[in-house]
């Protein structure tokens, strides 16, 4: 449904001549073009959530880079891609929310790691894994860790 979303937007963009737009749209569908060829299926929403994460997340990468070397063409250039890229993330969940969905999760899993894991690191690693895995729809990765740490201890 997003592709198809993505792939919508690629021919209005074509047709009304907006060639930044247009640019993004195709460097998206080609990378998870990419991502299909490589797992030989296509790919589902979340899928395509996560390729389209990694790709805001180099265009973020690219604005910074360029901020640094003082290349404000490009910066301004790259702001626009993430502008357009970013507009098919879902919105993300508040702190709050991100919070309780993360109690939550270790509360639903707390026997997991009270009867099958040693005390110390190796739980928090399958506590962090676990909450990444379900949470990563929701909220950003960083964000996620952030609240982790807040939670647990680093």
């Amino acid at each position: 449904m997003l592709r198809q979303k993505l792939q919508d937007d690629q021919i209005t963009a074509l047709k009304a001549g907006e060639k930044t737009r247009l640019s993004v749209l195709r460097f998206i569908l080609a990378q998870i073009k990419n991502k299909e060829i490589d797992k030989k299926s296509l790919l589902d929403d979340e899928e395509t959530l996560i390729v389209l994460r990694k790709v805001i997340k180099e265009l973020k990468e690219s604005v910074e880079a360029f901020e640094k070397g003082g290349r404000i063409e490009l910066t301004e250039d790259s702001k626009k891609q993430l502008e357009f890229a970013s507009v098919y993330l879902p919105a993300e969940i508040s702190d709050e929310e991100l919070k309780g969905e993360i109690e939550k999760v270790i509360k639903e899993n707390q026997a997991v790691f009270n009867n099958n894991l040693p005390a110390g690191r190796q739980v928090k690693s399958a506590i962090i894994g676990i909450c990444m895995k379900q949470l990563k729809s929701k909220a950003d990765p960083g964000r996620i860790m952030k609240t982790l740490q807040g939670i647990i201890g680093s």
